[in-house]
């Protein structure tokens, strides 16, 4: 009797097993639709924090999912940014420092869009692409929904001659995209917004849609604390010049109280218009009984300064710059990720990782980025901090850096300067106060130097 109980144990062992595997085989892989906003901050989200911005669309993608409450990139502007997070790899290693460098023939065949391509996904691209200006990859697309220039225009003219909002627009070929492909094979979409970027121009301005023009007309908006003229006057000489871009284009939107409310309200209506088009979005997955396999992830591709320090734009190493939203939504994940709030280090570089895995595709080992499923169920080893690097340009107009995000700590180095910063962002999370000169942290400073160079070798 022991005996054939124990073989018909092993049996129903051996049955139950083959049964979760074929399971397991027969699952569909999931879609993927990738959300990209433009100059994004952290904190413009009501799921961050914000009780101004409404948002509730992402805000709800957040409650399904993981919220990434410390998200970042690698490096603070649009062509690196987006190179980093199609490659999975750090500028040091893709190479792509300004706006006119494409992507190699091979370095495009490992891009996350590429290898899903050949793994059998149908794959689009809406919006703007932002990675080089002459040899933009469209055909690599099965479906491809952009200009083909580094910076699309808000106001486009459709094919019957009236004017659409870039955002709108946007949302009409997600919904063209969705009717044609939905159902069929596996799909990876991703969309890049120009939302909320700056419509470039002396000055620069901020179109937003018709209907969304009054909308926080009667909302005060917080000056921030940095905005206090003794933050910019405490720069070094070779930073403190109209000559900075982040400067030069503070004075138009933001050289007033006045400006300043009404650039904020500006911005916060374009996101405004974004969380639209996510809301129309995820109705069309559902009416099209797709959103149960369906994965959305959703960030900024840099931050952006809305005064903080007596700067505009990105760039720089502050908070403002490279800190930005992200989400992982989608009824497919694993139910203990519903509604996480995670306080891992997540960066752009682990996006394109994170999409591949999540299709079941292999990560090719020049990818630098990690998982960030498996990260947030503590399956793969979490960052204790990341290098940072900006160095297009150089000064006076972008004074070239780099630097190492710790936890609590900020080490930023002004290369072509030999200048220094650190912050103790754990205690003075608005980086009021330069510490590198101060003798009580010259241990932490020769610590964060050595990591700085560890770090900066390992990148390449």
């Amino acid at each position: 009797m022991k005996r054939t109980a124990i073989l018909l144990s092993a049996v129903y062992f051996l049955f139950y097993n083959i049964s979760c595997f074929a399971q397991q085989k027969s699952k569909p892989r999931p879609n993927i639709i990738f959300l990209l906003t433009d100059d994004h901050r952290w904190d413009a989200l009501g799921a961050m924090g914000n009780r101004i911005i409404q948002t509730p669309n992402l805000d709800a993608l957040a409650g399904r999912g993981i919220l990434f409450k410390r998200a970042y990139v690698t490096t603070a502007i649009c062509c690196v940014s987006r190179a980093s997070i199609l490659s999975g790899k750090y500028e040091s290693r893709h190479k792509i420092n300004d706006f006119s460098t494409d992507f190699s023939k091979q370095a495009l065949s490992e891009t996350y869009p590429a290898l899903l391509k050949k793994a059998g996904y149908k794959i689009g691209f809406i919006g703007k692409f932002g990675v080089g200006a002459q040899n933009i990859p469209d055909t690599l697309f099965d479906y491809f929904a952009a200009e083909k220039t580094g910076q699309p225009v808000y106001e486009l003219k459709n094919k019957s001659g009236n004017i659409i909002h870039h955002t709108d627009s946007v949302g009409k070929d997600i919904t063209q995209f969705l009717g044609q492909f939905a159902g069929k094979e596996p799909f990876c979409l991703s969309v890049s917004f120009k939302a909320p970027h700056e419509l470039d121009g002396n000055p620069p301005t901020y179109p937003v849609q018709q209907r969304y023009r009054d909308l926080y007309k009667n909302v005060s908006i917080p000056e921030p604390l940095t905005a206090d003229p003794k933050y910019w006057n405490s720069f070094p000489d070779f930073f403190r010049t109209d000559q900075n871009i982040g400067r030069d284009r503070w004075k138009p939107l933001f050289a007033t109280p006045e400006l300043h409310q009404e650039t904020v309200r500006n911005y916060y209506r374009l996101i405004t218009g974004v969380d639209e088009v996510v809301g129309n979005l995820v109705a069309q997955l559902k009416e099209l009984r797709i959103d149960e396999n369906t994965i959305i992830i959703f960030m900024g591709d840099n931050g952006f300064s809305l005064g903080e320090h007596g700067l505009e734009g990105k760039w720089f190493g502050y908070e403002e710059s490279i800190r930005v939203p992200m989400i992982i939504s989608g009824a497919s994940l694993n139910k203990k990720l519903k509604g996480k709030k995670s306080d891992q280090i997540a960066l752009n570089i682990d996006i394109a990782p994170t999409i591949l895995s999540l299709a079941g595709v292999a990560v090719p080992q020049a990818v630098q980025g990690k998982n960030l499923v498996e990260m947030t169920l503590k399956k793969s080893e979490n960052r204790d901090d990341f290098f940072y690097e900006h160095t297009y340009l150089g000064s006076p107009r972008l004074p070239k850096v780099e630097g190492v995000v710790s936890r609590d700590f900020k080490y930023m180095k002004y290369i072509e300067h030999d200048y220094e910063e650190l912050y103790d962002t754990k205690n003075d999370p608005h980086e009021t106060t330069n510490l590198a000169k101060n003798e009580a942290y010259k241990a932490k400073l020769d610590q964060l130097r050595q990591r700085y160079g560890t770090l900066k070798e390992s990148v390449k």
